[in-house]
């Protein structure tokens, strides 16, 4: 995968602090930014005990997050009037093609969204 900066989704993460080794070489050496709503996403997450955020916390720090700007903001209006995809989602791909970043996730709704460099993930092949 080198060559590309790479943004993960949501799922990436959580496959990914839940020990997806798989997942862990293939990103292995590489540099990974998340969106500002993924970061969200992660510590919203009602499930997170004492032990979970530490290693959240950990995990967030081996990252690099992206903020919104205009150009993100124009670009998820964009996706939004022409998908179905949830309005964070929408965000999280702006974000993406905003940067020409390849895109991890293993959420196929995004197979539609125009422009975006994809990779799906397959959790279930380990």
């Amino acid at each position: 995968m080198s060559g590309y900066d790479i943004l993960i989704d949501t799922n990436i993460c959580i496959y990914l602090l839940n020990g997806d080794g798989v997942l862990g070489d293939l990103l292995q050496d590489e540099t990974i930014f998340i969106s500002t709503i993924t970061e969200i996403e992660l510590y919203a997450f009602s499930g997170n005990d004492a032990d979970s955020l530490i290693a959240l916390n950990s995990f967030i720090k081996s990252v690099n997050i992206i903020n919104f700007d205009e150009t993100i903001k124009e670009n998820t209006i964009i996706i939004k009037r022409a998908s179905k995809l949830k309005l964070p989602d929408c965000m999280i791909a702006a974000t993406a093609i905003t940067n020409k970043m390849l895109f991890i996730t293993s959420d196929k709704a995004f197979k539609f969204v125009k422009d975006l460099n994809l990779y799906l993930y397959d959790s279930m092949r380990k």
